[in-house]
């Protein structure tokens, strides 16, 4: 190759293709010679309007202010640079889209591919915040960025008194994983449980509550919840029980206790051998009537699908504002409609999350947002690694193709047996001995996801089957604030907890009660 050859070839790599094909815009990110070791990971590069020196992030609430360009790296020393083309991988479009103005960029490096679950995360490696005044991408000299600094981990919040970690290894997953896999959870005892007598007093067992986060939720961000659950009983405003707080998180998103062809089998891991090893360890009383379900979101889809599943197992599950438990209203789309498409809906695209009346995010934004920040730990691709299929590369089927919408009608068919409603009405007859009276689910009417809509579909079902349920539809509340009553923002958790309490009394056995304050 020639010497004029090799230097348009370079001119080509780093500022666009050659006469007449499209422009592409490239910006250059240099690695600090002051970092200790080679960087690997999806380089993110984020493009905000404005001025200011603040990190830039990218939020599925509020898409369109901030472009992202993503490109996996491997191996890039210290003191060396990387070109990244910021319109090969994009959102909401390629950089060289933006109008002309004044812009601030930044670049991180997600090392551990977790941006799309966590966000930037510990041990992710970022620049500063470059000012780019007066930016015109037909023309202004390339952007530079440079990566500098590894985000510290930050110290784990403090937990009450009392409150301890469990890591159990599981059999079951570890047999399908290959390697030591672990359940995790936090458990928060009653005030003075230790100095109460042991086990040979019956009447000294507490109920327990398995309490589950939503997507984004991690067994670290749950010790604040911990240390708040125990405050609240020292206080005597929720009653006192054992509260045990389950860590739903994987790289790929939630598990949300489901057995799984690509996860494996949380279900059974939780029904078989965690709760029996803590009610060894623990003065729990072994039956169903004592073991209740609380969780928010996916953690609510979490808790239904788990009371449904085990009715033996569980008294009650409490599900707020469950992730779609009818896959005919998706969040608003009916996966089994012939030729489904989930990025256009009648005359306009797909809505999936709104606030106040207005769509912040279409469906299809939301799955360009995810596909440009990474293949793992988005809300979509969560789904698919519970419910889907897997395929000959390894990974679960997707549901629907990411550049068309156009719903994958046999990968629908598999995930019906994920469908909660479904799954009630199929196998109704079994269930209902062991099942009326244990579902109690709250949404908001203005669910932030649309997920009322499905919840509605489940309500008439239960009706139609006679089962005893209880389902309340919160006016005006949203997905963030369907706990509030009145002007306490945790109402509703007060008014669960009685409940459930009081449903752990009815059942409990007379010769065994509670002493009172115990």
């Amino acid at each position: 190759m020639s010497r004029f050859a090799s230097a348009l070839v370079l001119a080509t790599t780093f500022f666009g293709t050659v006469y007449g094909e499209s422009q592409h815009l490239f910006f250059r990110v240099n690695v600090s010679s002051t970092l200790k070791a080679p960087v690997s990971g999806r380089l993110l590069v984020f493009l905000a309007a404005g001025a200011g020196a603040g990190d830039i992030n990218q939020s599925p609430f509020d898409p369109e202010p901030v472009w992202v360009a993503a490109k996996e790296i491997q191996s890039v020393e210290p003191g060396s640079f990387v070109a990244i083309d910021t319109d090969d991988i994009a959102y909401p479009t390629g950089f060289s889209q933006v109008k002309p103005g004044d812009y601030r960029a930044q670049a991180i490096v997600d090392t551990n591919h977790s941006y799309n679950y966590f966000g930037r995360d510990a041990g992710d490696i970022r620049s500063e915040v470059v000012s780019l005044p007066d930016f015109r991408p037909e023309n202004t000299a390339q952007p530079v960025l440079t990566l500098s600094s590894v985000i510290p981990s930050s110290p784990p919040v403090a937990l009450a008194s009392g409150i301890k970690e469990e890591d159990f290894v599981s059999p079951a997953l570890s047999r399908f994983y290959g390697r030591p896999t672990h359940i995790r959870a936090l458990v928060v005892p009653p005030p003075n449980y230790m100095n109460y007598p042991g086990p040979a007093h019956p009447a000294n067992r507490y109920a327990a509550v398995y309490y589950t986060q939503g997507f984004g939720g991690s067994l670290d961000l749950s010790r604040s919840d911990a240390t708040t659950f125990a405050r609240l009983m020292e206080h005597k405003k929720i009653p006192e029980m054992f509260w045990i707080l389950l860590d739903e998180s994987l790289p790929t998103g939630t598990h949300e206790f489901a057995d799984s062809v690509n996860n494996g089998p949380w279900g059974e891991a939780l029904t078989k051998e965690f709760i029996p090893y803590l009610e060894h360890r623990y003065r729990l009383e072994p039956r169903a009537g004592a073991r209740f379900l609380n969780g928010h979101s996916s953690g609510g889809w979490a808790t239904l699908w788990l009371q449904v599943n085990y009715p033996k197992i569980f008294g009650g599950t409490w599900s707020t504002s469950p992730d779609p438990v009818d896959f005919h209203n998706f969040t608003g789309i009916n996966l089994y409609a012939p030729n489904a498409n989930v990025f256009h809906c009648g005359q306009g695209p797909c809505p999936i999350v709104r606030e106040q009346g207005r769509v912040i995010a279409t469906v299809e934004q939301f799955a360009h947002l995810e596909e440009t920040l990474g293949p793992y730990g988005g809300q979509f691709a969560s789904f698919e690694w519970v419910f889907s299929p897997r395929g000959p590369d390894g990974r679960p089927l997707e549901m629907f193709d990411r550049t068309t919408g156009n719903v994958n009608a046999d990968v629908v068919h598999y995930w019906q047996r994920y469908d909660i409603a479904n799954v009630i009405q199929t196998h109704w007859q079994q269930l209902t001995p062991n099942l009326q009276g244990k579902i109690h689910i709250y949404v908001g009417t203005a669910d932030t996801f649309y997920l009322d809509g499905a919840v509605h579909r489940l309500d008439t079902l239960l009706q139609s089957l006679g089962a005893r349920a209880k389902i309340q539809f919160l006016t005006g509340r949203t997905h963030m604030n369907v706990y509030e009553v009145g002007n306490d923002p945790h109402g509703l958790f007060l008014q669960i907890a009685a409940e459930m309490y009081a449903a752990w009394q009815a059942g409990a056995k007379p010769m065994a009660p509670m002493r009172s304050g115990n």
